[in-house]
């Protein structure tokens, strides 16, 4: 399997080569030069294990012992529930996909985990951003590991208290959080500007976990399988996903299942009150924002998402050079394709959603979740099954529990004084030279 730029100009590579790319050379993002087509029959019966294996081989064909990365990460230890991503039937044709067992009750987990294994034993720093989830499951998966550090940037003040302190009560000498006064789209601004830096990037051998690498992308194809084989019965049949959308990538890698070969009717966008994304799906028109709106579901407080380009490549034939042209400008028209439908939700209408899922399945859901369930079911289909992705637990977002039902989410245990452990944080202003300074400090390279 090689790989290639949206943008074009950067050689096409293997997976082991892109790895820790994030960006490629040339600005753009790395896609596979082919989907691989796969036989559902072949693939139904599988433990999730098997079925991860089978999938990530296809795409990291050059990785010695991928069958045992894959075995570690997903463990019924690590992620709490042997089939990994439990599928929850709520009513005839509507099922919620639990991807929220592993270490930071989190869907990130799933790609996270993988990552910090295939990361083992190699000499970097890791540089991400994050709106709530990705920093966390990523500062867990590779805390303590030695010869990787970790350097977070988090939008400041923009998260849940819980979310935040997943992160900063880290005390790992290799974990370093970076608050900045700023929107999740600066975080994700000055990682781009680090790393067109190349002699920058060179030196301090910085890696990318952000969704935009691919690496993640290929993890998160695994459970759109998993979650198509628990709601059907039949190759033959097809199913809707709901996905609450952010940064564009968890929806992408149902893209890519389907250009593999499953049979999903339609994938149902859903947006909070952010809604670039379901502003284009409904209208063909992508305008960019210059700020995000803060929400009480902070993780998909983003307008620019990065892995849209991906899609975006697709829709223009795999045509680099109008990719680039599109990207050049905060705003253009591209007619959407018909795998996508969309909608939004608002602060009220997720606290309904919350409310109405409590009452009627007695389940307790966290905003993003609830966000995409009020999407998914103004979109359904008589017929087709729907499968709300459901992407983090209750627990990370107590305020809107709280406000939604009037109590308080349940957590584990080992998580009961999460917010009043010590924590460690440095606030820094929007600018790619202070961000540059503390990575030179405190480089393990």
């Amino acid at each position: 399997m090689r790989y290639v730029s949206t943008r074009g100009a950067a050689a096409p590579k293997r997976f082991s080569e892109i790895l820790l790319e994030g960006l490629a050379p040339d600005g753009g993002l790395y896609v596979p030069e082919t989907f691989p087509q796969v036989s559902l029959s072949s693939l139904r019966a599988k433990s999730y294990v098997e079925l991860a294996y089978a999938i990530l081989a296809l795409f990291m064909d050059d990785v010695p012992d991928l069958r045992g990365i894959v075995t570690a990460t997903y463990s019924e230890k690590i992620f709490q529930d042997k089939e990994i991503t439990p599928l929850k039937t709520l009513e005839p044709g509507l099922h919620l996909l639990a991807l929220s067992n592993g270490p930071t009750l989190a869907f990130k987990d799933l790609a996270l985990q993988l990552l910090g294994n295939l990361l083992e034993g190699k000499q970097l720093n890791i540089l991400g951003a994050t709106s709530g989830d990705t920093g966390s499951a990523a500062e867990h998966a590779l805390r303590g590991k030695k010869g990787i550090g970790v350097f977070m940037l988090s939008p400041h003040e923009r998260m849940s208290p819980f979310q935040r302190a997943q992160m900063y009560a880290l005390q790992d000498a290799n974990i370093h959080n970076l608050a900045v006064r700023g929107t999740f789209d600066d975080c994700q601004d000055l990682v781009k500007q680090v790393n067109a830096d190349a002699a920058f990037k060179a030196r301090h051998r910085i890696g990318a976990v952000n969704s935009i690498n691919w690496a993640r992308v290929a993890a998160q194809v695994v459970y759109y399988f998993k979650g198509y084989f628990a709601a059907t019965r039949s190759d033959a049949e097809q199913v809707s996903f709901a996905v609450p959308t952010g940064n564009f990538g968890n929806i992408y890698a149902g893209y890519v299942a389907l250009r593999m070969g499953l049979p999903v009717r339609r994938l149902v966008l859903a947006t909070n009150e952010n809604d670039v994304l379901d502003e284009y799906f409904r209208t063909g028109r992508y305008r960019a924002r210059k700020s995000a709106q803060a929400t009480s579901s902070p993780s998909m407080d983003i307008t620019r998402a990065s892995n849209f380009e991906r899609y975006v490549f697709e829709l223009a034939g795999r045509d680099a050079e109008k990719t680039k042209k599109l990207f050049a400008s905060a705003e253009f028209a591209l007619p959407a394709g018909k795998e996508f439908v969309s909608g939004k939700s608002t602060h009220a209408d997720r606290l309904a959603t919350i409310r109405k899922m409590h009452e009627k399945f007695k389940i307790m859901i966290d905003p993003h979740t609830a966000d995409g369930v009020k999407v998914g079911l103004e979109q359904r289909e008589k017929g087709v099954p729907l499968v709300c992705l459901e992407t983090a637990q209750p627990v990370k977002f107590a305020d809107t529990i709280r406000e939604a039902l009037g109590r308080e989410p349940e957590r584990p245990a080992a998580l009961r004084d999460l917010e009043q452990r010590p924590q460690r944080v440095e606030v820094i202003p929007v600018d790619v030279n202070v961000l540059k300074d503390c990575i030179g400090r405190q480089s393990l390279h």
